[in-house]
């Protein structure tokens, strides 16, 4: 599979898909286009998070207001219980992430 391409069709909804698991970590794809999260919602996660923007352009938010902007390359580690959101992605074309969700 090549993670740029594939996408599917129906991108009402993020989409989430698992492309390698293992005892200590988790690597995702997200296909996001427009998708940003509730205005009250904040991810509280028991893993630190490694994100990659490989295509398009997000932004993420912390509760101290701090928001964190991402294009094509960009990188950001996130510790594990550091609440964060989705407070934008491109509406006009899909950003395509990789997560890593892994423990200590």
């Amino acid at each position: 599979m090549n993670v740029l391409s594939s996408l599917p069709n129906d991108l009402t909804d993020e989409v989430f898909e698992d492309l390698v698991t293992g005892s200590q970590f988790r690597l995702e794809r997200i296909v996001s286009k427009g998708q940003c999260s509730e205005p009250d919602f904040w991810y509280d996660q028991d893993e630190h998070e490694w994100v990659l923007v490989l295509t398009g352009h997000a932004k993420i938010q912390y509760t101290n207001g701090e928001e964190i902007e991402l294009k094509a390359g960009d990188n950001l580690n996130i510790p594990a219980h550091t609440k964060h959101r989705v407070s934008y992605t491109a509406p006009d074309e899909e950003t395509i992430w990789l997560a890593l969700f892994y423990k200590d």
